[in-house]
């Protein structure tokens, strides 16, 4: 890898008459985010000019935004799109839940230095001011980052949860909302998937049936993907991307930022659950539903 080479390629592929997009897509795919990151301070180092600013210059539409999204830094695109998703035009829930729900404690840390230098409000504030009620408190939860990351399973208490879970909702008339937030929100993966089990035994259902028959719309919406990350990430992703483009029109903003923010991640694993859940490829599903230099470079994020 040659941070000088690529800057080069890129100018190259930008410089006079015309855009050569293929260029452009085939230097920033096969790097990685590090490398790109390099690439970016070199081209300024070298060339004297600003890579982000030739790039918005040059392309535009959905592409522009996967490309500038791939030369954003990991922890910086979670940011700028939880920014987006609060103070852009209304809400955007799923976008919200999809991060500080998938995220570590230490990737959600990371979020919050970052989101309070870049804006100068600490995130929670914002998550405050643009919410409501229950949803308002499972967010602000999540943002703290503090789930137990241990991998101990208390069996007693485990018991316990799932009785409280089922004490919660099921056995009552009403639902117990903070029970389901106190416990889905802080204990450890491996002690829940124990609840899970306890609780199915207990209720004779399973945990995401009773949050969808006692929860509804958003904080129905976030305790399920709480879950879901829980027992199986890329399957969550999968089904975010499914969802993204089935049906008409394309959720463009959710298929961009879950390609570009696992495409080093967990990418092979989402693949594999997508095709194991819906029976066709992702590969086929996004040469389906987009076009042109967006449909190639999510195609090579895709890879396979």
């Amino acid at each position: 890898f040659s941070a000088e080479q690529e800057a080069q390629a890129l100018r190259k592929a930008m410089k006079g008459l015309g855009t050569d997009e293929d260029a452009i897509i085939e230097t920033l795919t096969k790097l990685n985010v590090s490398q790109r990151q390099q690439v970016l301070i070199t081209y300024k180092s070298t060339i004297g000019r600003d890579l982000i600013d030739d790039l918005k210059s040059e392309l535009s539409g959905n592409f522009e935004r996967v490309i500038i999204g791939l030369m954003t830094p990991t922890t910086m695109y979670d940011v700028h799109e939880l920014r987006r998703a609060l103070k852009g035009a209304g809400t955007d829930e799923g976008c919200l839940i999809e991060i500080l729900a998938s995220r570590t404690n230490e990737e959600i840390r990371h979020i919050n230095e970052n989101y309070k230098l870049q804006y100068g409000s600490a995130l929670e504030d914002d998550i405050v001011s643009d919410t409501s009620s229950m949803f308002r408190r499972v967010l602000v939860s999540l943002a703290t980052g503090n789930r137990d990351e241990g991998t101990f399973v208390d069996e007693a208490l485990a018991q316990q949860d799932a009785q409280s879970l089922y004490e919660a909702g099921e056995k009552k008339w009403g639902t117990d909302e903070v029970q389901f937030m106190s416990i889905l929100c802080t204990r450890n993966r491996c002690h829940l998937l124990r609840v899970f089990d306890v609780y199915r035994v207990i209720a004779n259902k399973d945990i995401t049936d009773s949050i969808k028959s006692e929860m509804s719309g958003d904080l129905e919406d976030a305790l399920l993907a709480v879950v879901k990350c829980l027992r199986n990430k890329p399957a969550y992703f999968a089904e975010r991307l499914y969802k993204s483009m089935k049906g008409l029109g394309t959720d463009d903003s959710t298929l961009i930022r879950v390609m570009v923010s696992r495409a080093e991640i967990d990418m092979l694993y989402i693949r594999r659950e997508f095709l194991a859940m819906y029976g066709k490829s992702l590969h086929s599903f996004i040469k389906g539903d987009c076009s042109g230099d967006y449909r190639k470079v999510l195609l090579r994020l895709c890879g396979g």
